[in-house]
């Protein structure tokens, strides 16, 4: 199955811009659909974004809506969750997943069949 490898998290201050990067190390990507999670310590693993494996739907999260951006590049094998306006609520460990299967499951991370080691992502205040 593909394997996914997540980058680009890092500290950034309020109100700052990140841009994560998954990317499928091996198998293809371009017929899973793929999702952001995040979990932040003492909580909860939460669904952030997910993406039709065409790209041609779409799905976030109530409390990123507006500021984050997921896209996907199928020819890079990479998909890209674009985060502005960070705020220090925002800071979690980020997943990528894959999955095949109905796209309308899009925000149950149980269903995702493959998931990347995480990438940390810190606000501060």
């Amino acid at each position: 199955q593909v394997q996914l490898v997540e980058s680009g998290g890092g500290l950034v201050q309020a109100g700052a811009s990140l841009r994560l990067s998954c990317v499928a190390s091996e198998g293809f990507l371009s017929t899973y659909h793929m999702g952001w999670f995040r979990q932040a310590p003492g909580k909860e693993r939460e669904f952030v974004a997910a993406i039709s494996w065409t790209g041609g739907s779409a799905d976030y999260a109530d409390s990123v809506k507006g500021r984050f951006t997921i896209s996907r590049d199928n020819a890079k094998n990479t998909v890209y969750l674009q985060m502005n306006s960070l705020k220090p609520e925002d800071t979690a460990s980020y997943y990528c997943a894959a999955r095949k299967g109905y796209y309308s499951d899009y925000k149950f991370g149980g269903l995702y069949d493959r998931w990347g080691q995480g990438t940390q992502v810190t606000v501060s205040s």
